[in-house]
């Protein structure tokens, strides 16, 4: 099998990759192409993780940072080409499913906002959280406007919202993540993606046709309301849900999707260079907490119900 293939070459065209990042990837894929040791070894995680469907990316992730220490490769930069030789079975899975060419498109961007997380953070070429993309390479999540949705189903006991629907524990909803792609949360970019989705995943669909949205992020953390500022996309997000949970923790474990690679460091080295970054920093530096949440939104295809 040849890696650095036509859609080999597409997908990096397609992302905007730098050219010296391509120029690395193609490296690697040729030194694969050319070794039967390493080609093998290749192969195998992608026979064993990619079919029947694709699964266990975090396993896979594990094995080829074996195989790149063996063969001398960074494991990020062979992650990355893992991911991009194992997306022209995703393609053609699009196609066997009538999906289109442009949400085909649209979805593999998240490649290259794992890709600038990992040059920000990690300062390679590459991604080092390749364990998260299986759900995309089985056709379970997809980018629909600004945020990418998936499948999923309560996992919670039975709920009733605050506009009286009751959410049982097992009931179809349609989980949500907010990708780092710089698109700011207006409330016209974050409406248009509800609607896509609305209409995307209609099997999800309640009888009464509304849809349940579900997500868990740091992003929807209550306390974010006692340091940020009034008129900020973070908190106007968190205004479209019910949240359901809201913990505080010890450990800003999030704080590289701020920070970037100053997120390891302590918060006195973290920059402030935007509204945001300084709020942060502020807040974690006088004592104050980070953490998380989880929350609901009951959406009717037009209007987020309350």
């Amino acid at each position: 099998m040849k890696y650095c293939n036509e859609h080999f070459l597409e997908v990096e065209k397609r992302l905007g990759l730098p050219e010296e990042a391509k120029e690395l990837f193609e490296k690697i894929a040729n030194k694969i192409d050319k070794s039967n040791l390493f080609s093998k070894r290749f192969d195998d995680v992608i026979n064993t993780y990619m079919y029947p469907e694709a699964h266990d990316f975090g396993k896979a992730m594990d094995e080829l940072s074996k195989i790149a220490l063996l063969h001398r490769v960074n494991q990020y930069s062979l992650h990355f080409v893992f991911l991009l030789v194992c997306s022209e079975r995703m393609h053609n899975l699009y196609k066997e499913a009538n999906l289109s060419d442009e949400l085909f498109w649209d979805t593999m961007q998240d490649l290259k906002y794992k890709f600038d997380e990992c040059v920000d953070c990690k300062e390679k070429y590459g991604t080092f959280v390749g364990g998260w993309f299986d759900g995309f390479y089985r056709l379970n999540r997809f980018a629909l406007g600004r945020f990418q949705f998936e499948y999923s189903t309560f996992g919670r006991d039975d709920y009733t919202s605050s506009c009286g629907i009751t959410i049982k524990k097992g009931d179809k909803t349609v989980g949500f993540h907010i990708p780092s792609s710089g698109v700011s949360l207006t409330d016209d970019v974050r409406l248009d993606s509800y609607k896509r989705a609305y209409e995307f995943f209609k099997d999800c669909r309640r009888e009464d046709g509304l849809m349940i949205f579900e997500c868990g992020s740091w992003l929807l953390y209550e306390g974010h309301r006692d340091f940020l500022n009034p008129k900020s996309n973070v908190l106007k997000f968190m205004d479209d849900f019910e949240i359901i949970e809201s913990n505080a923790k010890d450990k800003f474990n999030d704080a590289w999707r701020i920070m970037g690679k100053y997120g390891y460091m302590s918060p006195k080295k973290w920059p402030t260079d935007n509204s945001l970054r300084k709020a942060f920093k502020d807040h974690v530096l006088s004592g104050g907490k980070t953490g998380s949440g989880h929350g609901i939104i009951v959406f009717d295809g037009e209007k987020i119900l309350k």
